[in-house]
């Protein structure tokens, strides 16, 4: 029985997408944690005290968006660098309940991916 899996050129050409979306979003995650420390230097120090209450209120609310969006970000490079795993294990692009091959169009749009989409949508209508 053949072992079906991506060659190692193409191995390669997922893993500098999957590295490049990874730097990506190391920055992106730089800012959110940056903006909920309060080192980004927007706060409300250098405001008046007629708007500072109601400045306060609003980066409150901002510091959760942000503490909230850094949270789903973490989850994201934590998927991505497992799927950088799958690649050095050469099992990435394999369906993990199937055993086929992920589309590669579905493997650019979500490079961590395990699931086909035949997979992922038969999950949803059980």
């Amino acid at each position: 029985m053949e072992i079906k899996r991506y060659s190692d050129e193409e191995l390669q050409e997922f893993k500098q997408l999957i590295l490049s979306k990874l730097e990506k979003a190391r920055e992106d995650m730089k800012v959110y944690t940056d903006a909920v420390s309060g080192e980004d230097g927007n706060d409300v120090s250098d405001t008046s005290p007629s708007f500072k209450v109601m400045e306060e209120g609003q980066a409150a609310a901002s510091k959760e968006e942000n503490s909230r969006l850094a949270g789903r970000l973490e989850k994201y490079i934590e998927n991505l660098e497992a799927a950088l795993v799958r690649i050095e294990n050469k099992t990435y692009g394999v369906c993990r309940e199937t055993g086929e091959l992920i589309d590669k169009e579905r493997l650019k749009s979500v490079p961590h991916a395990t699931l086909s989409y035949e997979a992922k949508i038969g999950r949803k209508n059980k």
